[in-house]
């Protein structure tokens, strides 16, 4: 005997805080469910609020809201229409649990509370909440459903649990932030489980952008083998309904499969989307830049019209004495080609105000550092002052290679809303804009073709703060710096260790003691969406005043 039901993964972009769009957006999705003869639908970890609400959760206000969007969504359910499995917070007797509710009939029939709760990187869930007791399976719909929530499934003590408990299917909800390692970290866990618990296995993931996180989607169902029967798309909304079919007791999935995103298609598509829900979401007009006629605010600037469309991205060409015409030529060809408004600023006028406003406290001095500094300054007072008139939000344009080194100006080129390759290697730079010259990405609102000068990807890269000047004045080649600071940023490895793959130890020591001492810069930095296994800013927490020499535990003080 064969029968089949239909289970809807709602993969939904979650507005944090905003509830009343949250419920409306899910009751949207659940009529297209219901059109396609869904029995449930499914939501990623904590929908109903966002996620991370951090602090949020102590708010009783807040919390009060989150309970009124989910008895509305309850209400909804009396209409015989799909059962609504979500995830939100829940406060009783004083404690607070990262939850999912099970909603059908009317009411809400069944909540289970998040067990594991994860510490490390970008999350801090033991600050917040509560850990839940082992769960059983939730009888919905005729099913004994098993409802792990995120980090439930990364280790094998939830999913065991549900199994011996009688669970006949798992469905997970994930709030899993992106990383170029991460999906293939997910499906591995995700097999693991479906595995030992021998039966199908559904992965929820949340999609969009929330501060410094991308979320990127690529829910997907998996058969009790361990084999893919449907996979969602990635950085994009989707509402899809999986079939899933017994026969004489056997469970079997079927659904549409799409190939996730990879490498720098991955890159390219998470980076605009964490840009255009920063914006959208904080509710800004548009964005502002500068525009050198350098490869990083070029491609910061492809991304913001890929991710906002070119009418909202004004772009302010600022030069100096030492910009060069070719400098001036690149920025207004691309403009050009990506159709954003450019306006141009001198600041020489202000240089020379300058000058003479410090030529006393300048006094004895040849120019230097200080001078240069005070040119960037200068552009982000332009910018800010562009911001403040009309509204857009300025976009800082330095890239991690810059961060790691501090090769970037506080409140000069740092100064923005958002930055939005903060997250991306300088190699990564020239591959994406190579990437963007060859693709058209999913979504992108900006024009197809070749977007980008090559003559701005090939040209050295340089802040023309001064005569003649080029990046590798000061640092080593890109290529070589980035394998460098990789190893010290993301892998926290020691001056020794990075020598010993066949880096040169005075370059290794530049670079450590440049990472050093640029962390108070950091600390300052605008927020920017994570890309890399461990990011500047939410995720690596380290002091600014501290008397830790590395170069002295290497055993050479320089």
């Amino acid at each position: 005997m064969s029968t089949a039901s239909w289970i809807a993964l709602a993969q939904l972009n979650s507005h944090l805080g905003n509830i009343p769009a949250n419920v409306a957006r899910l009751l949207e999705a659940r009529r297209q469910a219901a059109s396609l003869d869904a029995d449930i639908i499914v939501t990623p970890e904590m929908y109903l609020s966002g996620y991370p609400c951090d602090d949020l959760v102590l708010r009783s206000d807040f919390m009060g809201e989150v309970a009124a969007g989910l008895q509305t969504l309850a209400d909804a359910t009396s209409d015989g229409g799909p059962a609504i499995i979500i995830g939100a917070p829940h406060i009783e007797d004083g404690m607070i649990t990262n939850s999912v509710f099970v909603l059908d009939d009317g009411a809400i029939q069944a909540r289970r509370d998040k067990v594991n709760l994860p510490n490390y990187g970008v999350f801090d869930d033991k600050r917040n909440f509560t850990a839940g007791e082992m769960p059983g399976p939730a009888m919905v719909r005729g099913r004994r459903l098993g409802l792990p929530i995120c980090e439930d499934i990364w280790t094998p003590d939830v999913v065991e649990c549900l199994a011996e408990s009688g669970a006949e299917i798992i469905i997970s909800l994930n709030a899993s932030p992106f990383d170029l390692l991460k999906p293939d970290s997910r499906m591995a866990h995700a097999v693991s489980r479906a595995l030992e618990a021998e039966c199908p296995f559904f992965y929820v993931n949340m999609v969009g952008g929330q501060d410094e996180l991308v979320f990127d989607g690529g829910s997907f169902a998996l058969g009790a083998d361990g084999k893919l029967a449907a996979h969602l798309p990635s950085f994009s909304e989707a509402t899809v309904t999986i079939q899933l079919a017994e026969d004489f007791g056997a469970l079997s999935l079927s659904g549409q499969i799409t190939p996730p995103d990879e490498g720098m298609t991955a890159l390219y598509r998470g980076l605009t989307l964490g840009l255009r829900d920063y914006v959208d979401k904080n509710g800004f007009p548009g964005v502002i830049l500068g525009l050198s006629g350098g490869i990083d605010s070029a491609i910061v600037a492809v991304l913001a019209v890929d991710a906002l469309g070119p009418e909202r991205v004004h772009a302010v060409m600022m030069p100096s004495p030492y910009t060069s015409r070719e400098s001036l030529d690149d920025a207004a060809e691309l403009a050009r080609r990506l159709g954003i408004r450019l306006d141009e600023i001198s600041i020489g006028p202000a240089m020379q105000a300058m000058d003479g406003m410090l030529e006393g406290q300048f006094a004895g001095t040849g120019p230097d550092i200080a001078e240069e500094n005070i040119q960037s300054r200068l552009r982000g007072m332009i910018l800010m002052g562009i911001s403040n008139k009309h509204g857009p939000m300025v976009l800082a344009t330095g890239n991690k290679s810059e961060y790691a080194a501090g090769y970037s100006t506080l409140y000069g080129d740092m100064c923005g809303g958002f930055a939005p390759i903060k997250d991306v290697w300088k190699v990564q730079v020239f591959d994406l804009c190579r990437w963007r010259n060859a693709n058209m990405p999913r979504g992108g609102a900006g024009p197809d073709g070749e977007v980008m000068p090559v003559r701005i990807i090939d040209k050295p890269p340089s802040a023309e703060l001064r005569p003649d000047q080029k990046d590798t004045d000061s640092l080593p080649p890109y290529d070589r710096l980035d394998d460098i600071m990789r190893a010290l940023c993301e892998e926290m490895v020691d001056i020794e260790t990075i020598v010993a793959r066949g880096h040169d130890r005075e370059e290794v020591a530049r670079a450590s003691q440049l990472l050093f001492r640029a962390e108070y810069k950091r600390f300052q930095a605008a927020p920017g969406p994570k890309m890399t296994a461990l990011a500047f800013g939410r995720e690596r927490r380290l002091p600014l005043t501290s008397g830790f020499n590395p170069l002295q535990v290497s055993g050479k003080d320089e």
